[in-house]
């Protein structure tokens, strides 16, 4: 069991051993909820799948090469 500090923005640093474990990358989305007195913290599994195109885009753009099925490598 790993603990941390609750910052005063109510702010959490998850512990690198417990990201690891999970492939928690920046960009994850978690959802979070109550178990009783527990804060349950859950990686979201991603709707769509991660794409590389091999160059810096624009929001717009990214979504043009879903749209175009681009980037299954």
């Amino acid at each position: 069991m790993e603990r941390v500090k609750v910052t005063r923005n109510y702010q959490i640093t998850i512990p690198a051993s417990i990201r690891n474990k999970i492939n928690l990358k920046e960009g994850d989305i978690l959802e979070v909820y109550l178990n009783g007195d527990e804060i349950v913290l859950r990686k979201v599994k991603s709707e769509r799948p991660r794409i590389r195109l091999g160059k810096k885009l624009y929001p717009e753009e990214i979504e043009e090469a879903i749209e175009r099925g681009e980037g299954n490598n």
